[in-house]
């Protein structure tokens, strides 16, 4: 497997591209939309075709590359069953595989952050990856007070789903803010203060006592993502 992690120094979100050497074929997960010809770049330099463009949930914080992306390479745009989005070209379910050449990827949903939060793992030689958008970042996890989240359903979403993967799963998250890069199931069980309590009533007093403000590009990006970012083409 090719694997790529990139960074956007504007909304603290990391972008991977995932790809099957032998085909050509990647995906990329979570781009943005200014960073559009960035990953035009990276993928001419290292000879891929685009197949997949994969989002983990509608973001509030951020537009979308996947318009621009189909648009310029006649990629496939997915999200999740649950999104309010009308203009992807498949919507993808829980247990679904999403293929990138001999690559499988199967979709998890997860919510809590929003209804149509999805994480995706992969397996490559017995190495499982995770990567988990907005639902468990690293020692955190994802706001739920928003776009008909649930901390409720976001607790279980990672006890039951994301932490049931092996100790040495890698997780990779949707945004960092203190420039961390990867972490693993074991580390997050053990040392995420977000999970250190006894349930999910417990999680969900934590979540209700964050008092965080809404993400300043919530209302131009939440209709823009719903609209494969047509709002800024």
């Amino acid at each position: 497997m090719l694997f790529r992690q990139y960074f956007d120094h504007e909304s603290y979100t990391y972008t991977y591209l995932i790809a099957d050497p032998d085909s050509g074929e990647a995906a990329l997960i979570d781009p943005v939309q200014d960073k559009t010809e960035f990953y035009l770049q990276q993928l001419g330099e290292l000879k891929l075709t685009l197949a997949q463009v994969l989002d983990t949930h509608t973001h509030a914080d951020h537009i979308s590359a996947n318009g621009l992306l189909r648009e310029r390479t006649q990629c496939k745009t997915l999200l999740g069953v649950e999104s309010q989005s009308t203009c992807v070209d498949r919507r993808f379910t829980h247990g679904d595989i999403i293929e990138v050449g001999a690559l499988r990827i199967t979709a998890l949903h997860t919510p809590g952050h929003t209804d149509d939060s999805y994480s995706f793992h992969l397996n490559v030689q017995g190495q499982d990856y995770l990567f988990t958008g907005d639902t468990l970042l690293i020692r955190g996890s994802g706001r739920t007070d928003f776009q008909n989240g649930n901390a409720h359903e976001q607790y279980h979403s990672i006890k039951d789903i994301l932490l049931s993967y092996p100790d040495t799963t890698l997780i990779y998250p949707g945004h960092d803010y203190q420039g961390r890069t990867v972490s693993t199931v074991a580390e997050e069980r053990a040392h995420n203060p977000r999970l250190q309590v006894r349930d999910s009533n417990a999680y969900a007093e934590l979540m209700a006592g964050l008092k965080l403000a809404s993400p300043k590009m919530m209302d131009v990006a939440v209709p823009a993502n719903q609209a494969c970012g047509q709002s800024r083409v």
